[in-house]
């Protein structure tokens, strides 16, 4: 395995146990963080983005984490097009092992807990109203906050320091309080598909259909949003 996906697999996979773990105490039954709400999850994702963060810049992947964030950083020429597939190879596969690391840790709060669509969350996204155009432009918008943000706390380089971590921590910790609401703020194609497929093929009790109908918003909006930061951050550097 390349430093590179090695690299991303371990940041990725951190990210989503932490994050997605966080939901799996406040949404399934009989744990102690149960019914603790939203600003335990807004607060739960930033720690996990901090940790993910911070470990993976310690390798030469660059703690992206986030297709987005490679597909931005390939479109103003910071990395090659070349190397874009082991990001995401290693996105990909450490956010599917990051979600069965959830799974098993909370093995036994899913079989006490019957709310399908709650189990659907700790895994996934899914949106609060659903109206594809208003969710896909949720997603596209808060997506270009966080890779916008990026790209400057980056500058001038391709990938994120250890000294980057808490502030795309708490800019993650700000999109998830401001614009998380209708969407629930996935702003990450790997953070959304990867544990999506895990939903899909694990033995989970009284599940819900994993929503691949909606599913393909968390991907292609983020991605949409990504170039879009990377043309008006472009536009502005001159």
């Amino acid at each position: 395995m390349s430093s590179v996906f090695l690299s991303e697999f371990i940041g990725t996979m951190i990210l989503i146990l932490l994050g997605n773990g966080v939901v799996a105490n406040v949404v399934l039954k009989k744990t102690f963080g149960n019914n603790s709400g939203w600003i335990v999850i807004t607060f739960g994702w930033a720690i996990a983005v901090f940790t993910g963060v911070f470990i993976a810049s310690r390798g030469i992947g660059g703690a992206h984490l986030n297709p987005a964030v490679t597909i931005a950083m390939a479109w103003l020429g910071k990395i090659e097009w070349s190397i874009v597939p082991e990001y995401f190879g290693g996105q990909i596969l450490g956010a599917m092992a990051g979600s069965l690391l959830v799974w098993l840790s909370y093995y036994k709060h899913f079989e006490e807990t019957e709310d399908g669509a709650g189990k659907l969350a700790v895994f996934a996204t899914m949106p609060a109203i659903n109206n594809p155009v208003a969710n896909f432009f949720t997603e596209l918008v808060g997506t270009f906050v966080l890779i916008f943000g990026v790209l400057y706390m980056a500058a001038p380089a391709s990938s994120l320091g250890t000294l980057d971590a808490l502030p795309v921590a708490l800019l993650v910790l700000g999109i998830g309080l401001s614009l998380g609401g209708p969407t629930g703020y996935a702003i990450n194609p790997a953070r959304d598909l990867a544990p999506r497929i895990m939903h899909a093929i694990l033995p989970i009790p009284s599940k819900i259909k994993s929503g691949w109908g909606y599913s393909w918003i968390p991907v292609i909006a983020p991605m949409v949003g990504a170039i879009v930061a990377a043309v008006v951050f472009k536009l502005v550097q001159g």
